[in-house]
């Protein structure tokens, strides 16, 4: 072998070893940062990153918080791992006991904090704007505006001008910041999955989705047990087949809107609006609260009674009458010492 050759085969070897060990420098120094951690120990703090914020400017929220103990270091195992994807803005629950890694992984998966959302049952869609706003899941006016938004109604399945009656009641789990549509989406979709077992039985009697949702928000809004909902169901099907009308004290409420001050009166019921089951015979045109799955099923189940009546017992409960007769018997007996006008008719 020649001595030019020799050195050629040298220098190779020399530009290897070199090689390795820069590789060995440059992963060593990677596994340092992805492994380094802001203390061995530490409580879980709440960590918001911002929408749009840049990996910098995370590692700066996250320094500030007290979760990584040097931005710059942080941000450069974000870049030297870059091709795990980007950041996602949220909430998190973070800890300075985790890795760069673990907290990279939770950033770029999006796994953030879940709060949880309780929509009553017999809320309104004002309600539920209000409570979507004040849990920070949505703006309450993006709610509204989309709420009552035709089209948007129509791309999730609900040919109605609203989506009220249609975003399910239940205990939801949001992220901050979810937004309007996002909301709405999974409270609509939640209502489909509680319809789908009873829309064969909606078919069957011949009630469309609407008809039984109306009224089993009605259903809803007068029952305080829910062992009377198919009683209060058989009483609205009883005036409906008879061509009474339902003369229910909420859809009265309901049709005042922000003129409703707490106490019902007779004049009230005496003003005509579209929800006015006093002046207007059969159901509402739409739904007045969201209902639950209790309210949907009685609205298609109503209990085999002739009753035609019902009165508030004080109690919660309700006394159901046949004829006007009994009814008037039943007022004077749960209602007589009452000062507020006696529910004289039923449904009110």
């Amino acid at each position: 072998m020649t001595p030019r050759r020799k050195s050629i085969i040298g220098l190779a070897i020399a530009l290897v070893v070199l090689a390795g060990a820069a590789a060995g420098v440059y992963w060593g120094g990677k596994a340092w940062l992805l492994g380094r951690r802001a203390s061995q120990i530490g409580q879980t703090e709440l960590v918001e990153i911002a929408k749009g914020a840049s990996l910098a400017q995370a590692a700066k929220t996250l320094a500030e918080a007290g979760i990584v103990d040097n931005a710059r270091l942080f941000q450069l195992a974000g870049r030297l791992t870059v091709d795990h994807g980007p950041i996602k803005a949220g909430e998190y629950e973070l800890s300075p006991a985790m890795s760069a890694a673990r907290i990279l992984g939770f950033l770029r998966s999006g796994r953030v904090k879940l709060h949880y959302v309780l929509i009553p049952e017999g809320f309104t869609l004002e309600q539920i704007a209000a409570r979507l706003g004040q849990g920070g899941i949505a703006d309450a006016e993006q709610v509204r505006g989309l709420a009552q938004d035709p089209a948007f109604a129509a791309e999730l399945g609900v040919k109605q001008p609203t989506l009220e009656g249609y975003l399910f009641p239940d205990t939801y789990r949001f992220p901050r910041h979810l937004g309007a549509r996002a909301a709405l989406s999974a409270m609509v979709n939640r209502y489909n999955q509680a319809w789908h077992s009873l829309a064969p039985v909606a078919e069957q009697k011949g009630w469309s989705r609407h008809k039984a949702t109306t009224l089993a928000a009605i259903i809803q809004k007068e029952a305080a047990k829910d062992e009377e909902m198919p009683l209060i169901s058989a009483v609205y099907h009883n005036r409906l087949k008879r061509g009474m009308r339902l003369q229910a004290d909420p859809t009265v409420i309901y049709g005042m809107g922000k003129d409703y001050c707490g106490n019902l009166t007779r004049s009230n019921l005496e003003c005509d609006t579209p929800y006015n089951t006093y002046t207007r015979t059969g159901l509402p045109p739409g739904p007045i609260c969201s209902p639950g799955s209790g309210a949907l099923s009685a609205a298609l189940h109503p209990a085999d009674v002739p009753y035609l009546y019902f009165v508030a017992k004080g109690d919660g409960g309700h006394q159901f009458s046949t004829t006007y007769s009994q009814h008037q018997k039943a007022v004077d007996a749960f209602q007589k010492k009452r000062k507020s006008r006696s529910r004289e008719v039923s449904g009110g």
